[in-house]
């Protein structure tokens, strides 16, 4: 019984090893966090997200806190009856950076930058039209006249979107060395708002990886332990 034992052990140790993987691999969603950083955020909030929620996607609590920071958010009003600020904290909602919806409608020709953290679930196609939108920008052909602030996009019925081309190839840099290609952004992102809009699927894979693991593990204990009891029989 004493391999048994060593076995049982060694898979033990591993488990914490094991658990620590999702925070530090790499994943599309992971990626797609640090466009969301670094590119809708400029125009596109998620009210319905905590900072604090980041760290299911592997943010450390010291990069959640000092991305909250530089945020400033409503306050009440000073003595004068002027508006206040301060900074958000990991508990606060990730709000859009436009003060209130008038001015982020005069900063989009009229048109505001909706709302992101339920975007994959409320939008037609889902996660998958997401990444279509933001692969099938494309020059506006002769003779179609688009309003000022409007942009040509096949993946749209009306062919026309508010919104610029938000990617460009090779406007990030990955931690993890993978290419910030057009495509690959718009993959990444479109996971991490599928990931964000459905918050406890990613919970449920991770449970069910261990409880299956788990379960892979019982089932070797139990067929060594049944072997050596029927090789001990006369």
């Amino acid at each position: 019984m004493s391999r048994l034992i060593r076995n049982f052990v060694l898979a033990a140790s591993l488990a914490p090893l094991l658990a620590a993987l999702p925070a530090c691999a790499s994943t599309p969603a992971q990626r797609g966090l640090i466009v969301f950083q670094h590119v809708c955020a400029a125009c596109h909030g998620m009210e319905h997200v905590d900072y604090g929620d980041m760290a299911a996607f592997g943010l450390s609590p010291d990069a959640i806190h000092n991305w909250a920071a530089d945020q400033q958010l409503p306050n009440g009003t000073d003595d004068n009856g002027d508006p206040k600020t301060r900074p958000a904290t990991p508990t606060d909602p990730i709000l859009s950076p436009y003060p209130n919806e008038a001015v982020g409608r005069l900063a989009n020709h009229g048109l505001l930058p909706p709302d992101l953290s339920r975007l994959a679930m409320t939008l037609p196609g889902g996660a998958e039209q997401i990444r279509r939108i933001l692969l099938s920008y494309a020059p506006t052909p002769a003779g179609v006249k688009l309003d000022d602030g409007r942009y040509y996009n096949t993946a749209l019925k009306w062919k026309h979107i508010g919104m610029p081309p938000p990617l460009q190839d090779g406007m990030l840099t990955y931690p993890d060395g993978t290419k910030s290609t057009t495509q690959q952004m718009a993959t990444d992102v479109s996971a991490f708002l599928n990931d964000v809009a459905h918050p406890h699927v990613a919970e449920r894979r991770r449970i069910g990886v261990y409880v299956l693991a788990y379960l892979v593990l019982m089932a070797v204990l139990t067929f060594v332990l049944q072997r050596r009891i029927w090789k001990s029989r006369p």
